[in-house]
C-alpha cells in the first residue's frame, strides 16, 4: 500500500526531483545497498503557504513484508531547496528510524527477482515535530492533520544477485 497523507493536499504546487534518474526509471546502483548506499539529492520546489517544515519519506510498497520504510527525516527548514545526506547535520532536523532499524537513509535492497518501486515523498507540514527517532507508525500519527501538501518521485530497482 502506498500511503497518501492528505486528502486536501496541494499536490500541484509542490514538485520533487531526485538526482541521477528519471521519474519511473531505474535507480542507479550507488544509491542502493549494492553500491555506496548514498542518499541522492532531492530538489524541492513550491510548497503551500503556511508550511512550517518539510518531511522526507522513502518507501517500498513492493516489499515481501508489506510497505518498507527506507527513510524518515523531518523538521527540514522551508529554506532548504535540496535535501541530501548533509541534511541531518542541520540544527533541528530529526530522523526517524527506518525499517532497517537505523536513522537516516537506507537504500533500495530488494530480494532478487522482480523490480520494486521506491517512492521519494516530500510532505509540507504546518508544524514541526518534537520527538526524535520515531518509527513509521508514530510518524504517520504525528503528521495526521498537519500535511498541507505532498509531492513524490518514483524510481525502480531490480537486484540481480
Amino acid at each position: 500500500m502506498n500511503r497518501s497523507y492528505s486528502d486536501q493536499a496541494e499536490v500541484d504546487c509542490m514538485e520533487v526531483k531526485v538526482e541521477g534518474f528519471g521519474k519511473g526509471s531505474q535507480i542507479p546502483v550507488e544509491y542502493t545497498c549494492d553500491g555506496e548506499d548514498r542518499m541522492p539529492a532531492i530538489a524541492v520546489e513550491g510548497f503551500p503557504s503556511g508550511t512550517k517544515s518539510l518531511a522526507l519519506i522513502v518507501d517500498d510498497p513492493d516489499a515481501p513484508s508489506g510497505l518498507f520504510t527506507h527513510c524518515i527525516i523531518y523538521n527540514i527548514p522551508t529554506s532548504v531547496k535540496v535535501i541530501d545526506s548533509s541534511i541531518l547535520k542541520q540544527t533541528g532536523v530529526l530522523s526517524g528510524v527506518n525499517d532497517f532499524g537505523n536513522k537516516g537513509y537506507g537504500g533500495p535492497c530488494p530480494p532478487p527477482g522482480k523490480p520494486h518501486r521506491y517512492y521519494f515523498k516530500v510532505l509540507a507540514l504546518d508544524t514541526t515535530l518534537t520527538k526524535a527517532g520515531m518509527k513509521r507508525k508514530d510518524f504517520d500519527n504525528a503528521v495526521r492533520g498537519h500535511v498541507l501538501g505532498q509531492a513524490e518521485y518514483m524510481g525502480t530497482y531490480l537486484r540481480k544477485h
